[in-house]
């Protein structure tokens, strides 16, 4: 069944998105996203000097071109093919609340099926080598406990158990919670984060700033709950920024790309020539845990997949990785001549 559609209060096509995305309790990222898609499908409607369209002016026809123009002028790949189909057809299901016999016929560009990137342990033990201060902390935890970026550097105070060595992921992919380890080597390094951390904490008290976000109306029904200690961030941002939603000037978790530009600078150093991101700890992380024994259906739970066949695909890294089929080459080397 398809949820209620909001009552919509801007006047203007973008802000009513935004308004719709926030109802419907979108990730702000997904919120920036099918915003940029949005204003690009109207402002190429304009196309050869031509007067923009509304939407509900435009079509199937014009859907279409759009999405072809994208795949042949601007070759963007298959996953940003699907991303700006989703947000036009978000659009017009639950922003514009038309349901029309086209848009069951628009087909999705496939999905190519890649193998990730994994490293050795020996080449995550060099690449951590290479890093330093919280982003070091960092990779560690989302190494040792495969989770995603996001996902590590939101975590509250509230929701690492130092005394059960356990961490509570929130609101992940899916806002689904779920629980993983917290690695007996980082007990240390973690509780001087935490200390770190209580000392940002308490200055933004003493300075009356403003309290960190907090999910959904949280903070309507507990005015105080976001300057409160244990809903503070592990890994809080060295300095305050003006939140882009409510336009509150807070304090915010660490910056995403803080720890994507310190893993970029260690790959090289670290003498690694693989395809190296942040998600790439993840990856090694689920076929380390599948080498060393580990039930697939354990590393389906911490990874947080919905679907164990989404796990099933660092079984064909250790297919091979494993040695369990030999190269036909090798057996005829040995009626081979040297050389």
């Amino acid at each position: 069944m398809k949820p209620s559609t909001p009552v919509l209060h801007s006047p203007r096509l973008l802000d009513q998105l935004r308004e719709c995305l926030r109802y419907r309790h979108y990730s702000l990222s997904t919120e920036k996203s099918y915003v940029y898609w949005v204003r690009f499908f109207v402002r190429w409607s304009a196309r050869a000097g031509g007067a923009m369209r509304h939407p509900r002016d435009m079509g199937a026809a014009d859907v279409q071109a759009f999405l072809t123009m994208l795949a042949s002028e601007r070759h963007v790949s298959s996953s940003t093919h699907n991303q700006a189909l989703s947000a036009l057809l978000f659009l017009y299901r639950d922003v514009l609340n038309t349901e029309l016999p086209w848009m069951q016929d628009i087909q999705r560009p496939q999905q190519p099926k890649r193998i990730p990137s994994v490293l050795t342990q020996a080449e995550v033990g060099a690449l951590l080598a290479q890093m330093q201060g919280t982003e070091a902390l960092l990779a560690r935890l989302l190494y040792g406990t495969g989770m995603r970026l996001m996902e590590g550097i939101r975590l509250r105070v509230k929701d690492v158990d130092f005394d059960r060595k356990v961490i509570v992921v929130r609101q992940a992919k899916g806002n689904k919670d779920r629980v993983v380890m917290l690695p007996h080597s980082l007990l240390d390094t973690l509780r001087q984060q935490l200390l770190h951390a209580r000392a940002v904490w308490e200055k933004d008290r003493q300075t009356d700033q403003a309290g960190v976000e907090v999910p959904d109306a949280l903070e309507v029904k507990y005015p105080k709950v976001g300057h409160s200690w244990g809903w503070f961030w592990l890994f809080p941002a060295q300095g305050t920024s003006v939140d882009p939603r409510s336009g509150v000037i807070r304090r915010h978790h660490v910056f995403e790309e803080r720890l994507q530009r310190a893993i970029k600078r260690a790959t090289p150093l670290a003498g690694i020539a693989k395809q190296v991101s942040v998600h790439t700890l993840r990856h090694s992380f689920a076929t380390h845990l599948l080498q060393s024994g580990t039930d697939i259906r354990t590393v389906q739970e911490l990874l947080g997949h919905s679907d164990v066949s989404t796990t099933m695909i660092y079984t064909h890294v250790l297919k091979v990785a494993a040695g369990g089929t030999s190269s036909p080459l090798d057996s005829l080397a040995l009626h081979l001549p040297p050389g």
